[in-house]
């Protein structure tokens, strides 16, 4: 086996659901000063504005070390709308043990308002924990990057917290609580600027979070450490973990057509039922490398038009790469899973996957 072979394994997506726009997410960031306030300010659509539903089969100021000491202030709060769009999900139909990192809410650095709680205790592990107990059905929260990309999240959970990943790296960041007014339209609720500096540059890609869902109890974890047990490097657990994969789970074509903007993996269900869409093909095995502690990035962008989500895999001492790649028997080569499992020989979809200019990267999760 020969040196510096850095493997990127891919899950594919296409655009199922027209949404407004396909453009990236703008959103303009209140300054923060831990002081709750409200603003008649409104956001343009253009503004936030989600990415398509993934529905084909498809740094700067650094942060003080914690000590321990609780730090605790409000997030701004205003009433300025916000809109967003539906969110596509990943799809594409054609062409020996575990190390499970589990987030914690320790509450040392917490920022809050009356019904949003911002945990950042954690922040140089590459997540924060968002608490909500306001009354809106409806809310949403933005990780936003200085100079770079905002990502959009539903929160689901009630009264409990939900993690979000600092995907993007050391730098500054804000981090902002929507409630749902009506439609599309959004209110700030609660904004918070924070400085990461990441003690571990693959943190965010160890832990799990919302697109990649796992607890040491889970299906998956097991399932990955049984099937990475006679591996003898990281190379062979990628390997394996790609093999079982496509070949235990084909793709589930009814769910692709009928899967709904919002839409999260549940990689135990995918285990179970040996379907998924190319989402499910994603989170699968990103949450089997994660586990077996090889940092994972469940990758979304875009496949010339098409909306797709693939993962990169980093090997130790050799880097990330921004291609995919895949083993002939010889060396590591370009490979996607889903169109290995559902268009295995035919020629055009494998000179398609080899080529690397057909993916282009927007958000790692």
């Amino acid at each position: 086996m020969k040196k510096n072979r850095i493997v990127v394994l891919t899950a594919c997506a296409a655009l199922m659901v027209s949404v407004n726009g396909c453009q990236s997410q703008k959103a303009s960031v209140a300054d923060s000063q831990g002081i709750a306030a409200e603003s008649t300010a409104a956001l343009t659509e253009e503004s936030l504005t989600e990415e398509p539903e993934l529905t084909g089969e498809a740094e700067t100021a650094r942060e003080p070390e914690v000590t321990g000491e609780s730090e605790t202030a409000g997030g701004q709060e205003s009433q300025a709308l916000v809109t967003v769009e539906a969110e596509a999900v990943p799809l594409y139909s054609k062409p020996a043990g575990s190390n499970v990192r589990t987030p914690q809410a320790s509450g040392t650095t917490t920022y809050s308002n009356n019904s949003v709680t911002l945990d950042a205790s954690n922040l140089s592990q590459g997540y924060v924990m968002v608490q909500y107990t306001g009354g809106s059905s409806k809310i949403k929260v933005q990780v936003i990057k200085s100079g770079g990309e905002t990502y959009t999240y539903d929160l689901n959970a009630r009264s409990s917290y939900e993690v979000f990943p600092m995907s993007e790296g050391n730098g500054s960041y804000t981090v902002r609580v929507l409630e749902q007014v009506q439609g599309n339209q959004y209110a700030v609720k609660f904004s918070q600027d924070l400085s990461v500096s990441l003690s571990d540059q693959f943190a965010p890609f160890l832990y799990p979070n919302q697109y990649v869902n796992f607890t040491a109890d889970s299906s998956v974890v097991q399932k990955g450490a049984e099937v990475a047990a006679s591996a003898a490097d990281a190379l062979d657990v990628v390997s394996s973990v790609y093999n079982y994969v496509v070949s235990n789970i084909t793709y589930d074509t009814a769910k692709a057509n009928s899967v709904q903007s919002g839409y999260l993996p549940n990689c135990d269900s995918v285990l179970a039922q040996k379907k998924g869409i190319c989402f499910d093909y994603a989170a699968v095995m990103t949450a089997m490398l994660r586990s077996q502690n090889i940092p994972t990035k469940l990758v979304v962008g875009y496949t010339g038009s098409l909306y797709h989500a693939w993962i990169n895999v980093y090997i130790e001492g050799q880097g990330w790469v921004d291609n995919i790649i895949y083993f002939d028997g010889h060396d590591w080569k370009l490979m996607d899973p889903t169109f290995a499992s559902s268009g295995k020989g035919d020629p055009a979809i494998e000179e398609y996957i080899k080529n690397s200019s057909n993916y282009k990267a927007k958000y790692s999760y």
